[in-house]
């Protein structure tokens, strides 16, 4: 019950943004049966709909062919549906702004056009002109291009004034009639159709606002697809031996490989690791969005990480959605350790993966008691952990260092500021009490693959020991 109520609610929110956006967009911009507004109020409903696919088709047991069809555009248009919202509401700052300014502009260009046409002819060319008698009854004169004032009756003047355009049947443009000029006489220039100033202000925020929003999306989408950059930190361990001393962690979470990001993706992954030259390769959960049959072979590219003291695995939440024992048992095959609950021994000190708490659904979850509960607290401890969250059982038992994934950084601003509120660290190294906890931003992306404001990185943790 409580699941329909959310569904219901993120629904009606999700057609309340698209509503605003299409309004924005196509609405105030474009005019009623045009082809724009034609083609702009289908976008507004195959869109969401598209991203509807997207998010379910996975989940639902669609072929995979058709989520991959479904995940580019409609994973894509939730980034875009963000940043364009986001530069719509700061655009809505701008249009009162931009109006009051055109309108100024307007009236003082009218004050300008109305102090040269009050000028009497006398002072303009010299010439004397007649008066006209107040006192006679004035009649009224319809003059045409060409003539030279035919009169006309009062009654003509009115029924011509009636069959003036009403300006609120054009909307959208401001248009000035022009009567049609006697044969064989020079008819009056017809002004051009110029847009209204609403109709003109909505179109220069629309456009500005559908460049910045794009434009966003697309360098996201870029820095995502071209990989991960690395980062270096350096921590130091009280416990930790100077013979350990410079141990390289190269730490590496949320690869996603999945509809979108694939085999490719992987490589680019694993060669990136592979130039640091580190000592230990940690991949901490969430690799996989997918079930090893569809994803198998975009995986077999992690054979080829090279590391002296080997590479490990913990899974992570989206393992648990893609048959994680499936998963455990193939990257088993590709060569990583995974460490279920357990423990190694590595030179200088403990090695521990716990399994990530989305695994206690099915019995898998994480038991801490098994993976450091017999140790040697003299040693050192650095523990792999998909989720932040773990922390204060990580500070329970003794644990060093805490390397953690999960958060994405936030991947997609403002993002970072709900992942603040379900998490103790959103990104980088943090310390409680005497355990530190590192959270990588993420090698891949899910959803969406548009990171901004998160980068995605691998970072290589060197161990200090304060011996040394």
């Amino acid at each position: 019950m409580v699941f329909a109520l959310v569904g219901l609610v993120v629904l009606a929110l999700l057609g309340a943004v698209h509503r605003y956006v299409w309004r924005r967009f196509v609405g105030d911009t474009t005019a009623p049966g045009s082809r724009l507004r034609r083609a702009g109020t289908v976008a507004a409903f195959v869109l969401p709909l598209l991203s509807v696919g997207a998010m379910t088709s996975g989940r639902v047991g669609a072929p995979f062919w058709l989520q991959q069809v479904l995940a580019w555009p409609g994973f894509l248009w939730l980034a875009c549906l963000l940043y364009l919202t986001l530069a719509l509401l700061v655009g809505e700052v701008v249009r009162p702004v931009l109006l009051r300014v055109l309108a100024r502009r307007d009236a003082a260009r009218t004050g300008v056009e109305s102090g040269t046409a009050s000028g009497t002819p006398e002072e303009t060319s010299g010439t004397p002109t007649e008066v006209p008698d107040e006192t006679r009854p004035r009649t009224g004169k319809l003059v045409t291009s060409g003539s030279t004032g035919v009169s006309a009756p009062p009654e003509a003047v009115a029924r011509t004034a009636s069959d003036a355009p009403d300006p609120a049947a054009e909307p959208e443009t401001e248009l000035a009639a022009t009567a049609s000029a006697p044969a064989g006489t020079t008819p009056a220039p017809a002004l051009v159709p110029q847009p209204s100033r609403r109709l003109f202000v909505s179109r220069v925020v629309g456009g500005a606002a559908a460049a910045a929003g794009l434009a966003t999306v697309g360098y996201g989408a870029y820095g995502v697809l071209r990989g991960p950059s690395v980062q270096r930190i350096t921590v130091p361990l009280a416990k930790l031996p100077r013979a350990a001393h410079g141990f390289r962690i190269a730490v590496v979470s949320d690869i996603h490989i999945g509809p979108i990001l694939g085999r490719a993706h992987t490589r680019r992954i694993v060669d990136t690791i592979n130039a640091t030259s580190p000592d230990l390769v940690a991949v901490v959960g969430d690799l996989v969005d997918g079930s090893v049959a569809d994803l198998g072979s975009a995986a077999e590219p992690l054979a080829a990480l090279r590391a002296r003291h080997g590479s490990y695995f913990v899974t992570g939440n989206h393992e648990y959605f893609s048959g994680a024992e499936q998963w455990v048992d193939h990257v088993r095959e590709l060569g990583l350790v995974p460490l279920e609950n357990a423990r190694v021994e590595i030179e200088g000190f403990d090695l521990a993966g716990v399994n990530d708490i989305a695994g206690e659904t099915e019995g898998q979850g994480p038991d801490f008691g098994r993976a450091l509960g017999d140790r040697d607290r003299g040693r050192a401890a650095v523990l792999m952990a998909h989720q932040p969250v773990v922390i204060h059982d990580a500070v329970e038992h003794g644990v060093d260092l805490q390397l953690s994934g999960h958060t994405h950084g936030g991947q997609l601003w403002p993002g970072n500021y709900l992942a603040e509120l379900a998490n103790p660290t959103v990104a980088g190294l943090e310390r409680y009490g005497d355990t530190q906890l590192f959270v990588s931003r993420g090698a891949g992306a899910w959803g969406p693959p548009v990171r901004v404001g998160a980068p995605s990185d691998i970072t290589v943790v060197e161990l200090a020991s304060r011996q040394a």
